[in-house]
């Protein structure tokens, strides 16, 4: 069945949302704990929560075209029982759970932890990369757009 391309609105009402990625963009170049590689991902794995075929498309070939391995990336859904990745990028994760899976609900004590690896507005700015790719992430799941053909640096 075919749905409405709903990206065809990228010059209206979608704006705010792609001008919120260049920011964040930005601000990993500013951040060197949010850099572009940590930033993938995470949407990789928040796409993965949500189902998302087409961003866990779009997202393994950019994570893999800047260097992520198909081991790692495939570990992220039990990052938490493998070795592959860092202090920080297990924090980055367990936000990104925290953040898609609980509603926002965040205790206290994975607060900590988190900001532990990402203090004052890097915290945000991570917050921001997970709140804009669970916008993204039920979007493509309301609209389906086709999945297979993304080419890398295509949306930005």
């Amino acid at each position: 069945m075919s749905r409405f391309p709903y990206q065809q609105l990228f010059n209206s009402l979608l704006t705010p949302l792609v001008q919120l990625e260049q920011q964040l963009q930005q601000c990993s170049q500013a951040h060197p704990q949010l850099s572009f590689p940590l930033l993938e991902l995470v949407r990789y794995r928040v796409s993965s929560l949500n189902g998302c075929a087409f961003c866990i498309d779009m997202h393994s070939k950019e994570a893999r075209h800047h260097g992520e391995s198909e081991q790692r990336l495939y570990g992220t859904q039990v990052w938490r029982d493998t070795p592959y990745y860092s202090a920080q990028e297990c924090a980055a994760l367990e936000w990104a759970e925290a953040l898609t899976l609980t509603e926002g609900r965040v205790d206290d004590e994975t607060y900590q932890r988190v900001a532990a690896h990402f203090p004052g507005e890097s915290l945000v700015h991570l917050s921001l990369a997970i709140t804009a790719i669970n916008s993204w992430n039920r979007l493509e799941r309301a609209f389906k757009s086709p999945v297979g053909g993304y080419q890398v640096g295509s949306l930005g």
